[in-house]
């Protein structure tokens, strides 16, 4: 039991203490609720792209809260190689697998929580708007995708950022890589399909409820697909971490 409570209760300290770490997924829930009540109160009724698949109305706020999502999972461990606290948590927690697990085990339940309040909380607001049918197919597996969505982005993130091992990188490359490049490849004519595989694309189509005769893949693979990205960017994370030093 004290090999895995040690590092969580580490990481937690980090957590609560670190006024970027405990305010960056406030503002993730916050952006994500609250652009998408203001959405749902001024176009909810008007613009039928909102409610002809209820779940773009709902997650239309979820564009841009995923952004400070991503940014949890880089400071997580992007803050300690910008400062070089890494080498004196590695000091501390010798075994990086142990280390590196408790940084994945909190990033993944601080993407949980925001998930639940943002998948919620958005749910509460497109219900008092425009209403919210949860007996239409597909709507419970969409609301329950867009609560895992969140912790896979963090693990994603923050497996990415430890294999650049470089907070400026990180936000640097992976922020316009994982948001703007991909919705550019999806604009592309040749270049669509590969971009639905791309972990966001992917994730994102698993939260709607309308098929997409352009998208390769069903929406549930789309959850597995990011998924599977996620599983190879933790590895690689655990990878360089046991292979180079802090």
């Amino acid at each position: 039991m004290t090999a895995t409570t040690h590092p969580l209760r580490a990481e937690w300290v980090k957590v609560t203490t670190l006024r970027p770490l405990w305010t960056t997924p406030l503002l993730a829930a916050v952006l994500s609720v609250g652009i998408t009540t203001a959405v749902q109160l001024a176009y909810g009724k008007v613009d039928t792209s909102l409610t002809e698949d209820p779940m773009v109305g709902l997650y239309y706020g979820l564009n841009f809260g995923q952004v400070a999502v991503a940014c949890l999972g880089i400071l997580l461990i992007g803050q300690e190689y910008a400062t070089g606290t890494v080498r004196t948590s590695l000091t501390a927690v010798p075994d990086r697998a142990r280390f590196y697990r408790g940084k994945l085990l909190i990033g993944a339940g601080l993407g949980l929580a925001v998930g639940l309040a943002t998948v919620a909380g958005s749910a509460l607001a497109t219900a008092g708007t425009v209403g919210l049918d949860l007996d239409r197919p597909g709507a419970v597996r969409a609301l329950a995708a867009g609560v895992l969505y969140h912790p896979l982005l963090v693990v994603l993130c923050l497996g990415l950022t430890t294999v650049l091992r470089n907070l400026t990188a990180a936000m640097g490359l992976l922020t316009p890589t994982l948001f703007l490049g991909t919705t550019v490849l999806s604009a592309l004519p040749g270049l669509r399909e590969v971009a639905w595989i791309l972990p966001d694309r992917a994730g994102l189509h698993a939260l709607r409820l309308g098929e997409n005769p352009d998208v390769p893949i069903g929406h549930t693979t789309g959850l597995l697909v990011m998924l599977c990205w996620t599983a190879l960017a933790a590895y690689g994370g655990l990878r360089v971490l046991r292979r180079k030093d802090g």
